[in-house]
C-alpha cells in the first residue's frame, strides 16, 4: 500500500474521521444495551479511531468498512508491534473484532476479515495477590487511632474489605450493591458483573457480620438504595475504595502497590489452595471463560512447589 504521513488518532473532530458514523452507532448500541461499560466503550472508540487513521495513512482509505481486508489487519498488527506492547495490540484487535462482528451481523459487511488473524503471544504473567497471612493482617488492622475515622466509617471500611475478599467481587460490583442485593440470612449476594451479567455468590459469615455491624450504626438502606455509602452520604465510588485501601495497607505495614483487585485475586487463589473446585471458583468470580480462572491454578501449583522444596527431604 502507498504510504502517507501518519495522522494522529487524536487529530480532528472526534465525530469526523474515516468510518466514524458506523463506529459511533456501534458504541451507542453497546452502551444502550449495557453490553459494555462506558470505560470499555471509550477504549474501543480510541482503538477504532486509531485504526481508521492508520488505514487512511497507509492507502488513502475512504472510510468504507466493506473494503477492509484480512491483509489490512495483518499489516496493521505487524506494524503496531513495532510501536506498541503486545497487550495493547491485543486490545486494539479485540475492539476491531467486536465492531466487525456487529457490522457483519447487521449486513454492513459480508466477509470476516479478522478470522484467522494471528496475534503476538502474550507473556504469561501471574497476578499479584495477598497471601493468607497478609490478608489476615490487613483485615485485622486496627484503625481506631486514625484521626479521620468515625465508628461508622471504620465499620463501613471493614465491610468493604470483607466483601471484596469474601465474595471475590470487582470494585465496580461492590460499589453497585444495593440494600436488596445482600441476603444477610443466607450470606448470598446478587452481583451485576461485566456485560450486565448477574450472578449470586456467597460472601461468607465474616463479611455478613461486618455488613451487619456497619448497618447497625448507619441504619438499613432501602431496597434500591446503595448498600455502602461514601463519607458524605452519596454513592460509593471506586476511587474512594482505592484510597481507603492505601490507608489500611500503611496501617498494616503491607506493600502500598496492592490494589482492591488483589483481594479478588486472593479470594480465588485461597479458595483453590484450600480445595475448591475450579468451576465453582469460575462462577464465584463471574468469569465467562474457564481459561481465565485457570491462571489461579498456576499460583496454587507454584505455592505447592515452593512448599515441596522447603519440606520434602529429597527436594
Amino acid at each position: 500500500m502507498k504510504r502517507r504521513p501518519v495522522q494522529s488518532a487524536d487529530d480532528g473532530d472526534p465525530s469526523d474521521w474515516p468510518g466514524s458514523a458506523l463506529v459511533s452507532a456501534f458504541l451507542q448500541r453497546q452502551l444502550a444495551g449495557r453490553r459494555l461499560a462506558l470505560r470499555t466503550c471509550l477504549t474501543y472508540g480510541r482503538s477504532l479511531k486509531g485504526f481508521a487513521w492508520w488505514m487512511q495513512a497507509n492507502g488513502g482509505w475512504d472510510g468504507d468498512w466493506a473494503k477492509l481486508t484480512a491483509r489490512h489487519l495483518r499489516d496493521f498488527v505487524i506494524e503496531r508491534q513495532n510501536t506498541h506492547d503486545r497487550r495493547s495490540v491485543h486490545n486494539q484487535v479485540s475492539a476491531l473484532r467486536a465492531f466487525l462482528a456487529d457490522l457483519r451481523e447487521r449486513g454492513g459487511i459480508t466477509s470476516t476479515p479478522a478470522a484467522g488473524l494471528i496475534l503476538p503471544k502474550l507473556p504469561r504473567s501471574l497476578p499479584k495477590f495477598l497471601t493468607e497471612a497478609q490478608t489476615d493482617t490487613l483485615l485485622d488492622a486496627d484503625a481506631t487511632e486514625a484521626a479521620d475515622e468515625t465508628p461508622v466509617r471504620r465499620a463501613r471500611d471493614q465491610a468493604i474489605l470483607e466483601l471484596l475478599y469474601g465474595g471475590g467481587l470487582r470494585v465496580s460490583e461492590l460499589c453497585g450493591l444495593t440494600g436488596g442485593d445482600l441476603d444477610l440470612g443466607t450470606g448470598l449476594v446478587r452481583v451485576l458483573g461485566k456485560g450486565s451479567k448477574e450472578r449470586v455468590v456467597p460472601v461468607g459469615d465474616t463479611a455478613v457480620a461486618a455488613v451487619k455491624a456497619y448497618l447497625d450504626l448507619r441504619g438499613a438502606p432501602a431496597r434500591g438504595a446503595p448498600l455502602l455509602l461514601a463519607a458524605r452520604g452519596g454513592p460509593l465510588h471506586a476511587r474512594a475504595v482505592q484510597l481507603m485501601l492505601k490507608k489500611k495497607l500503611a496501617l498494616a505495614g503491607l506493600p502500598a502497590d496492592l490494589t482492591p483487585h488483589k483481594l479478588r485475586h486472593a479470594c480465588a487463589t485461597h479458595l483453590l489452595s484450600n480445595g475448591a473446585d475450579l468451576r465453582l471458583v469460575q462462577e464465584q468470580l463471574g468469569h465467562a471463560s474457564l481459561s481465565t480462572t485457570q491462571i489461579y491454578t498456576h499460583l496454587s501449583v507454584a505455592r505447592l512447589r515452593d512448599v515441596h522444596r522447603k519440606a520434602h527431604p529429597r527436594s
